[in-house]
């Protein structure tokens, strides 16, 4: 039962568009921050746990560590590498992704429980947009001011034609980006370790 309902879940997700995965992610999402306000007080990780099950299913989130990674985890370097070398590299970024998926749902989760019973909208993509490998679909959070706070997601095809998550920038500050810089420096200071980077990673908080 519970394997027939997850093919469906995947055949579903494989046919909606860029906009319908955003739009009805969003409904999802705001739901469980709805529901939160019944226990975020005493039992706080089952709100991540609840929206982490949600983004899942819509987001790379290898994918986005992998680009935070940037030249460390490239084509490139992974084919310099010996085998022993390639191990390394794979195992990383596994461990990576799963550091980088914990954070972000944590940074998006907080910013979220602020906008608690806000008006959102999700603007229709035109047709040369949504027929594209790639879509930047907007999101906004109607609040207590007259202009809308701006979330723009960047969603790209996965292999098997879903559409998947790729970046998210919030009111022009684009997390890719920001990450990437942070893992750099990072790397620069432990002189390559990305063991050490890895272990010492705290991302940076994006003020909502």
């Amino acid at each position: 039962m519970v394997v027939a309902v997850n093919v469906q879940a995947s055949e579903s997700v494989a046919t909606r568009g860029a906009h319908d995965v955003v739009r009805e992610a969003t409904d999802q999402v705001m739901s469980a921050v709805s529901e939160a306000d019944d226990y975020m007080g005493t039992d706080p990780e089952r709100f991540y746990d609840n929206l982490q099950s949600i983004l899942d299913d819509v987001v790379d989130f290898r994918g986005f560590a992998r680009g935070v990674m940037g030249p460390y985890a490239s084509v490139e370097r992974y084919r310099s590498l010996d085998a022993e070398g390639r191990d390394q590299l794979r195992t990383q970024l596994e461990r990576f992704t799963e550091v980088m998926r914990e954070g972000l749902v944590r940074t998006y989760g907080k910013g979220l429980l602020a906008f608690g019973g806000s008006r959102i909208e999700v603007p229709d993509l035109s047709d040369e947009e949504a027929a594209g490998p790639r879509a930047a679909v907007r999101q906004l959070i109607y609040n207590s001011g007259a202009e809308p706070y701006v979330l723009v997601y960047h969603m790209g095809r996965d292999r098997d034609g879903s559409w998947k998550l790729r970046n998210l920038v919030i009111e022009d500050v684009n997390l890719g980006e920001i990450y990437r810089s942070q893992f750099e420096a990072s790397a620069r200071k432990y002189d390559g370790d990305l063991d050490t980077v890895i272990a010492q990673w705290s991302a940076v908080d994006i003020d909502s």
